[in-house]
């Protein structure tokens, strides 16, 4: 049968009544934009995250522009980005005046590292994005403790685990999107920022409400930028549901792992870490091959930063200032397979065996 690369409907499909009563209660209400749903919901989340607080955002893009804007990066600033992410990890800095810097990511568990974000650092550096990509938690506390600030570009990450917390309450400032088919995933657009410090929290809120404090007086130029009430209504019936999700996630990994691991690669949790799989990654180096074998069996697979960000040529300004080894590796030899909540034993062992029948054949 076949297995699709996503199905996040399976997942939520049990909860279609609670999500259609949720949608008539904002009907009902009236209220649209920053209502009772979003302050709920961000009380919520941040509880969930383990962060002192939670700022609803239109979406994840523009969830790390408004946190890097509060955080005080402007013109003149440098961020350090990885390179091998989705474009939007680095797109979102230029908006603030800043340049940024790509550094490496280890190919094994597809994230920075300290000595990667090391390289590359210098005097202007004002931040560094730090993405727990696919869903495995990057090392946080190390990369902090260089003495810059570090957002966490946590996206791909909701429900994921670490032996210091959960994503989104590691760094100074964290961001996410809840773009349908994320762990946590709105039907349509919407983010979250996460934080632990009450003025950063301010800050943001101000910044994602063009610059006002108040609706009536601006102190600056900000964003419209907003979580609205409907999403935020969806969100609040599926995040009690966001931990099985995940657990679900991971024991899909630990499956594919126990049935792939020497047939490609897998990818390799940090220390310690629990990763809710967003995306499980393999890498192979005919990947390409091993694509189009397993489209033929009906199994969903593709690669998403082939080409990474900073090969993109809208990017050509900010060109990498060392070799990146790794994210070259990752780039081209990476392939997603089929990953979600709902994905069933016999599911998983349907990829395994054409991923073993596509290795064999481009042998």
């Amino acid at each position: 049968m076949p297995v699709p690369l996503f199905d996040p409907l399976a997942s939520q499909a049990p909860l279609r009544a609670d999500i259609r009563a949720a949608v008539h209660r904002v009907l009902d209400s009236g209220h649209f934009v920053l209502g009772p749903e979003v302050a709920a919901f961000e009380t919520e989340f941040a509880a969930y995250v383990g962060a002192q607080h939670a700022v609803g955002v239109a979406n994840g893009t523009e969830a790390i522009t408004v946190a890097l804007r509060a955080l005080g990066v402007g013109p003149g600033d440098e961020v350090i980005v990885p390179s091998f992410t989705f474009w939007a990890s680095a797109e979102a800095i230029p908006p603030t005046g800043a340049v940024p810097v790509f550094c490496d990511v280890d190919p094994d568990t597809m994230c920075v590292t300290v000595d990667s974000v090391k390289a590359v650092m210098t005097e202007k550096t004002k931040a560094v994005i730090v993405v727990h990509l696919f869903g495995n938690v990057a090392p946080v506390a190390e990369i902090e403790a260089l003495g810059v600030p570090v957002l966490e570009d946590a996206a791909q990450a909701a429900g994921s685990t670490s032996p210091a917390g959960r994503p989104g309450a590691l760094g100074t400032i964290a961001t996410f999107s809840f773009y349908p088919s994320k762990n946590l995933g709105a039907m349509g657009d919407g983010g979250a920022i996460t934080c632990r410090d009450a003025a950063l929290a301010e800050r943001v809120r101000t910044l994602r409400f063009h610059g006002s404090e108040d609706k009536v007086d601006y102190v600056d130029i900000g964003y419209n930028s907003r979580l609205d009430e409907l999403q935020a209504a969806i969100l609040r019936v599926q995040l009690p549901q966001l931990d099985r999700w995940a657990a679900a996630r991971a024991e899909a990994g630990d499956r594919y792992a126990e049935l792939l691991d020497g047939v490609v690669k897998v990818p390799v949790p940090t220390p310690g870490s629990r990763p809710a799989w967003h995306l499980y990654v393999i890498r192979h180096a005919a990947a390409d091959a091993l694509a189009a074998s397993l489209a033929d069996a009906g199994i969903g697979a593709r690669a998403y930063y082939r080409t990474p960000v900073h090969a993109q040529p809208p990017m050509a300004p900010y060109a990498p200032r060392v070799p990146l080894p790794g994210t070259d590796e990752a780039a081209r030899t990476h392939l997603a397979i089929p990953m979600s909540a709902a994905l069933r034993d016999e599911q998983i062992a349907e990829v395994a065996e054409a991923v073993r029948a596509g290795v064999s054949a481009a042998a």
